[in-house]
């Protein structure tokens, strides 16, 4: 698919002496918008209510933006390396933006197939191709810091909420002026939740084309001041061949850390698509909860806060780890906090909060450290076309951690009147799942040399023909 000449990757390779420094605000402006999606769940009683409808299938918005987010990753992986971060960058703020105006009047016109096209599937493509564009331009640029240069990458999409959640609060009770939201009983009307469609999809437009038109790529035999590939020293898993991505799928190492990412995705995502009803549900009385809605946007905003922190944090800890091990904690340690937030979380608020937050910060670890566990097992060649095809286990897990929540507590309850106990059997299946991501990590071994790709393979290479699989 041929682009237009002013978002080639030609036309945006830096000059010498271009701070690197300045490729992370970009991706960070593009990242921060459509980190948006986490939170969805401030509206979520309203569009309920408006379509006098279920959790379930109000739920089923955010889990078809996520499957979307996997395909088109996938299937656009490969056009993202060859086209470059600027083309990606502005397809995807297009199709964002799209994606929201498309909702808003499905919300206006009470017709919800229309909120699952526009912020469903419309949105949901220029999620996937938004969050793998910056992905492999700055593992190029950091090739000395690679979990480094990942987290920076993604850790805007996990800070999206902090700015949406109370953004959006704001927004809903400003064209709904009944809508208090320091008041838990207290509900935006449909109207306003299509209003904030409209106004967010102006303000996105905006910062995504500010990330696009900044965005730069560097020159094919740059390299960082001081830096020798040759010098870095030989860590277990970490290869110095190259797989392409046609035959990364074919390795056994793909699907094991398919298994890991789906995993301890599939276990966090419940929690942040339910965050605002689930605090209040934890310590309610009867039919009263002594959370406020307010309180509750805020508790968003707080994992939101560790989700975008532990991209960093926790990334950055694996260039000194190693990722085997940094995958270790999040699977391991996570078991035994959904144990503590299933059998403890209401005792006490800050049991809560601060579990739940330490579960946010390794789902958002575990995101922002993948690219750079398969630069180490498959190397640079095509890094951000087999990123975009391991994310359809984000797909997957899209569809599977709501699911799985909002279907345990349909059969336990209505809104508005669930408490802790309802959550516990849907807790203990995450437990289940990070078990087996746990295994399948300890399986993970470095991919056999008959995977590897000639010598012969350049960058240049790559990006002229970036399917192109080696003749064995």
């Amino acid at each position: 698919m041929a682009v237009p000449s002013f978002l080639a990757r030609e036309r945006i390779v830096a000059r010498p002496g271009f701070n690197r420094w300045l490729i992370p605000p970009a991706a960070l402006a593009v990242h921060l918008c459509i980190g948006q999606a986490y939170a969805t769940s401030v509206y979520k009683a309203s569009l309920v209510s408006h379509f006098e409808s279920t959790l379930t299938a109000i739920g089923i918005i955010f889990s078809i933006a996520i499957v979307m987010l996997g395909l088109s990753a996938a299937l656009f992986g490969t056009w993202v390396d060859r086209n470059g971060p600027r083309a990606a960058m502005f397809t995807s703020c297009v199709l964002w933006v799209t994606g929201f105006l498309v909702g808003g009047v499905g919300i206006e016109m009470r017709q919800l197939w229309l909120v699952y096209l526009g912020y469903g599937v419309i949105g949901g493509i220029g999620l996937g191709i938004g969050y793998i564009s910056p992905v492999s331009t700055l593992i190029k640029w950091f090739p000395d810091r690679p979990g480094l240069a990942t987290g920076m990458a993604i850790m805007g999409f996990g800070g999206g909420a902090l700015i949406a959640a109370p953004l959006s609060r704001q927004l809903m009770s400003y064209y709904d002026p009944a809508y208090v939201p320091s008041d838990s009983t207290s509900v935006p009307n449909g109207e306003a939740v299509a209003a904030l469609f409209f106004t967010l999809a102006a303000l996105y437009l905006v910062f995504m084309m500010f990330g696009a038109f900044i965005v730069r790529v560097p020159a094919n035999d740059w390299r960082p001041t001081g830096f020798d590939p040759a010098s870095v020293k030989k860590k277990a898993l970490v290869t110095t061949e190259n797989v392409s991505a046609n035959n990364a799928i074919k390795t056994p190492q793909f699907w094991l850390l398919w298994t890991v990412l789906f995993c301890n995705v599939t276990a966090g995502i419940g929690i942040l698509e339910q965050a605002s009803p689930m605090i209040q549900d934890f310590f309610r009385t009867g039919e009263t909860s002594t959370v406020a809605a307010a309180t509750a946007a805020g508790f968003v905003g707080v994992l939101s806060l560790f989700n975008m922190g532990g991209r960093f944090v926790w990334s950055s800890t694996s260039d000194f780890i190693g990722r085997k091990p940094i995958y270790m904690v999040y699977l391991g340690v996570g078991m035994l906090l959904y144990v503590i937030l299933a059998l403890f979380g209401s005792t006490a608020s800050w049991i809560f909060v601060l579990t739940a937050a330490i579960i946010i910060s390794f789902y958002g670890g575990g995101f922002a450290t993948v690219p750079a566990y398969l630069r180490d097992l498959f190397g640079t060649y095509q890094v951000g076309a087999i990123h975009g095809r391991l994310l359809t286990a984000w797909a997957a897990a899209g569809v599977a951690g709501p699911l799985i929540v909002n279907g345990v507590l349909d059969t336990q309850g209505t809104p508005g009147q669930l408490v802790a106990a309802n959550y516990r059997p849907a807790l203990f299946i995450m437990v289940g799942l990070l078990a087996v991501g746990f295994i399948a990590n300890l399986l993970i071994k470095p991919v056999s040399e008959k995977f590897w790709e000639p010598k012969a393979t350049t960058p240049a290479t790559a990006r002229a023909n970036p399917e192109r699989s080696p003749v064995r």
